[in-house]
């Protein structure tokens, strides 16, 4: 992951792909997916009060943009027994552009 991302294309993607599934501010609730502010440097499956599944507590991933770009292009491949249901993001730049918003949103 070279090119630094653009935040403003970044939030686009989140909210047509992923704001069905998670929230992004502090405190925010968990919806189908967990919340995600403050995954930055935490392992997988660690939100308070979401039930996740074992593959994804059990997987020993911990969030950074290297594991996030990788993730984000599959996630059912990427941790195999996720309830996760998207089916990712092919295109790298799209990818790159959603973690620079999750790194500015989801970060204290």
């Amino acid at each position: 992951m070279a090119k630094k991302g653009n935040e403003k294309k970044g939030a686009k993607t989140f909210k047509t792909k992923c704001s069905q599934c998670h929230t992004v501010e502090e405190g925010g609730a968990h919806k189908q997916g967990p919340n995600l502010y403050g995954f930055f440097g935490r392992q997988s499956g660690e939100a308070e009060n979401y039930s996740y599944s074992s593959a994804n507590k059990k997987s020993g991933i911990t969030w950074a943009e290297d594991t996030l770009f990788d993730y984000l292009e599959n996630p059912k491949k990427y941790i195999k027994g996720t309830k996760m249901v998207f089916a990712g993001i092919k295109k790298p730049a799209e990818r790159t552009d959603l973690i620079a918003y999750l790194k500015k949103s989801c970060s204290a």
